[in-house]
């Protein structure tokens, strides 16, 4: 089953990128990176407690929603001389108009994070066994390639969300016969729902880049499909889309200036005009790790990870002056101001496949375990906070990662094979930084993983960060005291090993608490020796929270801020206020 083009470092292939030399992301980008710039607040709506007890200023969307809040007393005061005038019919229409804007309010989804469901293993799980993990790891959204009649049987009844597909070799066929279309349906929805959750059809995968001799017929399938689903009264609940390639993005940095490849024009804007149309959205496939392949040392590697770069790293959009942390958000953003170009406003964006390889050939040596570790961890985070992108800034892009097992039976280079969240075992390949019960993708099933000194860190590295450790950190670095269990060996790379594993503890495992200026690491050995029993291991466990934020990078200015984060959603907020509202005037009928 082929879903993702091999060959990825061709032009064809995913990424934004085309060549590095037709302003894509090259000397444009190096042109915008802008000195003595200020740090962009990469998360909207958050505030942070520091632990000094000094309150920080408001960010900009608690900003904002304090001049909603404002907006509503006003209005409510103005009302309330008019309370007296009004008869109480037409109060009653106000109040129902209120509580219907609420309901708008709060039926607003937030982002979610999904899977996708690659099959290419020697020893494919049973359904079962899917499903199974999908409940363990609180992964209420998954895609699939096809629409297998075993795994829809399985999820049925489990209240997660589905997308099926039309897979590309079908597509020619349902492009050309409504009737072929109908029974697609026929087979593969109507004989599932409602007990199967399906919400979405990907009609075809990457089409234009990946089947091109298939493009004549997209928009025929993508209606075809959709009248058949109108005729079943299912247009409402499942929505119909086509997953494409980042890479029909052309000029994709500054964003701003990003257009699709005008050669699919004539089948793009008919597929944005439907999609539109329907009320649908865009299914985009956003891999940063093949732009910074394609990069040639351009793009930092902190940059495609989302890790957090320094002022004058940070890239800027000279015709927009938005600032730039991270390839992901440049790619969703170019794919909106592509749309723009063509007349296509407010469609969403739903990132159908990302990820990054674990493991890759001599050629690949930025496919690891922790740059994938990293990249997911750090995707997960900045998806579920509702972030958004810096042009549009708290609306959600749901994301599915790419993907939930290794395929091993995947052709091509040793990274094909190596995207997966878990083995066909259903063992995590590494342990996502997302610890706590209900996090989505929890996968840290033992919970046991430390904090130990990166092999071959800085001697005065490690000094400077056991110190601040035992010091600022406040860990209780008593146990290291000559005598005391973990003494010895006396050396800084044991005791920082100790110091940094009680911090990365004592914080609840957080994300971003074990890097120390790039000198630590995390691992799932325990570094306890002899009598040194260190936090965290059998026994010793500390408390856990579901805190996600994001790793810092070597290129951090401090070593760890020690703040405790807040996360808030606006529409409950709104919400809160519209309700507060309604009560004070219900006061007065």
């Amino acid at each position: 089953m082929k879903k993702k083009p091999t060959g990825k470092l061709s032009k064809s292939s995913k990424g934004c990128m085309t060549t590095i030399h037709d302003a894509s992301w090259g000397f444009p980008f190096l042109k915008l990176l802008q000195d003595n710039e200020e740090r962009l607040n990469k998360v909207q709506n958050m505030t942070v407690e520091c632990s000094s007890g000094q309150a920080p200023s408001a960010p900009p969307v608690v900003s904002g929603l304090l001049v909603v809040s404002g907006v509503l007393l006003l209005s409510f005061f103005a009302l309330l001389g008019l309370v007296m005038e009004v008869r109480k019919d037409s109060m009653a229409v106000l109040l129902l108009l209120l509580i219907l804007a609420v309901s708008s309010v709060s039926a607003a989804e937030d982002a979610f994070v999904g899977v996708n469901l690659g099959t290419d293993l020697s020893d494919m799980p049973s359904p079962t066994e899917v499903v199974a993990l999908l409940k363990a790891q609180n992964i209420q959204h998954i895609r699939l390639y096809d629409a297998d009649r075993a795994m829809l049987l399985a999820l049925a009844n489990t209240g997660i969300q589905v997308t099926v597909s039309v897979p590309n070799d079908q597509l020619l066929g349902i492009g050309q016969s409504n009737a072929t279309a109908a029974n697609w349906i026929t087979r593969n929805v109507i004989a599932h729902v409602p007990a199967t959750n399906i919400t979405a059809i990907a009609v075809g995968s990457e089409v234009l880049t990946a089947l091109p001799n298939a493009a004549p017929v997209l928009v025929s399938a993508l209606k075809f499909i959709h009248s058949a689903l109108i005729a079943s009264n299912l247009d409402r609940q499942i929505k119909v889309s086509t997953p494409h390639s980042s890479s029909i993005i052309l000029d994709s940095f500054p964003p701003s200036q990003a257009f699709f490849n005008r050669s699919w024009d004539k089948v793009m804007v008919p597929v944005l005009k439907f999609l539109q149309s329907t009320d649908s959205y865009l299914m985009l496939n956003v891999y940063p790790y093949y732009d910074y392949m394609q990069s040639n040392g351009v793009i930092p590697l902190d940059y495609a990870l989302f890790r957090p770069l320094p002022p004058n790293k940070e890239a800027v959009d000279a015709n927009t002056l938005l600032h730039y942390t991270n390839v992901f958000d440049a790619i969703v953003d170019a794919a909106y101001f592509a749309m723009s170009y063509l007349n296509i406003t407010n469609l969403p964006i739903v990132v159908t496949e990302s990820g990054w390889p674990s493991k890759g050939d001599s050629a690949e040596r930025d496919a690891t375990l922790d740059n994938a570790n990293t990249y997911n961890s750090n995707l997960i985070k900045h998806v579920l906070n509702n972030t958004g992108t810096p042009k549009h800034p708290g609306i959600a892009v749901s994301t599915y990662i790419y993907e939930l097992y290794n395929e091993d039976l995947r052709p091509g280079s040793v990274s094909e094979k190596n995207w997966g969240l878990f083995d066909a075992n259903g063992l995590p390949v590494y342990t996502l930084h997302l610890t706590g019960a209900g996090t989505v993708l929890a996968n840290d099933t033992t919970n046991q993983t430390f904090c130990v000194a990166k092999d071959g860190a800085d001697r005065k590295m490690l000094q400077a960060a056991l110190d601040w450790a035992c010091g600022p950190g406040k860990v209780d670095c008593s146990p290291m005291l000559q005598g005391q269990p973990c003494y010895e060996p006396d050396n800084v790379v044991t005791h920082a090993t100790y110091a940094f594993n009680a911090y990365y503890q004592k914080m609840a495992k957080s994300p971003g608490t074990c890097d120390f200026k790039g000198v630590a690491t995390i691992t799932t050995t325990d570094p306890s020796h002899g009598s040194c029993i260190v936090p965290g291991s059998a026994g010793r466990n500390g408390t856990f929270d579901n805190s996600t934020s994001l790793a810092p990078s070597s290129n951090s200015t401090t070593i760890s801020s020690g703040c405790s984060v807040m996360f808030h959603t606006v529409g409950s907020f709104a919400t809160s206020a519209i309700i507060g509202f309604l009560v004070l005037t219900a006061v007065f009928l």
